[in-house]
């Protein structure tokens, strides 16, 4: 219940905040700092509030991997807190796993390549 409610309150938080605005009170990726490169989650905060929004084409530039993966991602959150509510574990099984990060590393790769094409937006 408190994950659901740290959730929802940051999901407001974008409604009114805009990440794309460097004077926005955001977390900073830690990878970003210490290594100048964009993560594979990089943009995640720009692409929820994008699609809050309902600027779609701008959600795709700030990550095309979490919006393509969100689907398998929301379906992995429900399934846990399911088996939460019912005293089960739910195991990710290890093929999704291990793809999911190699996916990631891939992505990770691919768009710290020079002239990319797909940056996350800013004003």
């Amino acid at each position: 219940m408190l994950s659901a409610s740290a959730c929802a309150l940051g999901v407001g938080y974008l409604v009114v905040a805009d990440p794309h605005d460097p004077n926005t009170v955001m977390p900073v990726c830690p990878t970003k700092i210490v290594t100048g490169l964009d993560c594979p989650a990089c943009g995640g905060l720009r692409l929820v509030h994008d699609l809050l929004h309902g600027h779609a084409r701008a959600a795709v530039h700030d990550n095309l991997f979490i919006l393509l993966c969100s689907p398998v991602l929301m379906y992995l959150i429900w399934r846990q807190g399911r088996a939460v509510s019912l005293g089960e574990q739910a195991r990710v099984p290890r093929p999704l796993a291990y793809g999911l990060a190699g996916a990631a590393l891939v992505w990770m790769a691919v768009r710290n390549l020079p002239g990319w094409p797909l940056t996350p937006t800013s004003i």
